[in-house]
């Protein structure tokens, strides 16, 4: 019995080839990484966006109560910016909600606070409007909110800076605390976008340039500090 073969398919490739497909293959290596490291980049600035740098972010227990003292740098994307620019109001908001262990049932809600922030350009005068709201479930959107406070700014880098930190934010009385048990902050601050006018709102939801947010939880401290 005779068996045959065919010796095209196993032959090694000829010796002119060889060179210019490893130099292919190198090639493709080269772009498939330069488009990972540019996706990478992407990811990386997206995330930037979406989370402000935090500054500061620490409780303070005196013989008066509990404080939180933040401040997150924030800047505003050129989309944003320039919705500034032609009129829109933004809404940031700043939630807190501090909570009592249990070991024996859920964790009891001791304070549940927010504060709303309105930042709007005003052209005639060409500054930066902040305006305070604690009346966060107001019918009606932004413009059904009541503010008790405002401020002007020159800059809206300064306009951010003063939304960024909430100043020396009392949370609890000292009476609220008891002692021996273990207390936590949930801190919580975003862009809410569900404030906007409706025919802002279309779209929005998933561009990372109109997404900031941050979240982060606090244990009390079991000591009281000292007065400074």
């Amino acid at each position: 019995m005779t068996v045959s073969s065919t010796p095209g398919s196993t032959s090694p490739l000829p010796e002119g080839w060889r060179a210019p497909i490893r130099a292919w293959r190198q090639a493709w290596v080269r772009v498939l990484a330069t488009a990972w490291a540019l996706l990478l980049g992407l990811l990386l600035l997206s995330d930037a966006r979406a989370n402000p740098q935090v500054q500061q972010m620490a409780l303070e227990r005196t013989a008066e109560g509990l404080y939180l003292n933040a401040r997150l740098g924030l800047t505003a994307t050129p989309v944003v910016e320039d919705a500034l620019a032609r009129g829109v109001p933004l809404y940031f908001v700043w939630q807190v909600e501090v909570t009592r262990s249990r070991w024996y049932w859920s964790d009891k809600r001791l304070v549940s606070a927010v504060r709303v922030l309105r930042l709007a350009y005003q052209p005639l005068t060409r500054r930066w409007r902040v305006s305070l709201s604690t009346d966060a479930g107001a019918a009606g959107g932004g413009s059904g909110l009541q503010y008790a406070a405002h401020q002007n700014h020159d800059s809206l880098a300064d306009a951010l800076a003063s939304i960024g930190r909430p100043g020396r934010w009392r949370l609890l009385d000292a009476a609220q605390i008891e002692p021996g048990e273990t207390h936590r902050v949930e801190v919580a601050f975003r862009l809410d976008l569900s404030l906007l006018p409706r025919p802002f709102q279309i779209g929005l939801g998933n561009d990372p340039d109109w997404s900031v947010q941050f979240q982060q939880r606090l244990t009390v401290p079991d000591a009281i500090e000292a007065d400074r």
